[in-house]
This record gives structure tokens, sequence and C-alpha cells, in this order.
């Protein structure tokens, strides 16, 4: 893993834990960025809505890598994309290290 890139993951890491109290694992940063993508604020969910507001983040952090594009929103307003480039085939650690590239980048950017 590329020492650079480690010391923003740990940065962020820092300031995920100073304002939640916690420390926080990609899953929960996942479902955060979902919200914040959402725009709405962490209310009861049920476990399917969960993985769609997961799954919002996935989107919105891939999408600068060319594999989604946005479509819009529905009349919930929630957020919907199209794949436009097939992800590659990428062991776990792998996936892994895109998926913290890209929330890096996501935080870096806001």
């Amino acid at each position: 893993m590329d020492i650079e890139f480690q010391k923003k993951w740990d940065g962020l890491q820092q300031k995920m834990k100073a304002r939640f109290g916690e420390e926080l694992d990609v899953q929960s940063i996942l479902f955060i960025i979902g919200l914040q993508e959402l725009g709405k604020n962490a209310t009861k969910f049920t476990k399917d809505q969960k993985i769609e507001v997961m799954h919002v983040a996935v989107c919105s952090l891939l999408e600068p890598y060319g594999y989604y594009d946005f479509e819009g929103r529905d009349q919930d307003d929630w957020p919907h994309w199209s794949v436009s480039q097939k992800l590659p085939n990428l062991d776990t650690i792998q996936q892994e290290q895109l998926i913290k590239q890209s929330i890096v980048e996501y935080f870096e950017e806001s």
C-alpha cells in the first residue's frame, strides 16, 4: 500500500473518529456518504434501505472513475445511476483499496 495514501486514510479515520466519537469501518463511512448524497438525515431505514444507501455511496464514489453515469432522481428523490463501464475483476483487497481511495478523494473534494 502506498505510504502517502495510508497517511491520507489514517487522517480521514482520525477526522471521522473526532466527529462521531469512534473509529468507523469502511461500511459505516459508505453509509454516511450515502446519507450525504441522499440529502437525508439518519432516520429509520430498513435493512434493504440501508443497503440501498450504501449503494448510493458506491455509485457516487465510482462515478468519477467512469464506472457509473448519474441518471437522475426518482419520485422519492433517490438518485439512480447506470453502469457505463464494467468494473474490472478485482480481488477483495483490490476492491477495498479502490473504495478507500475513492472515499479519500470524496472527502478531499468536499
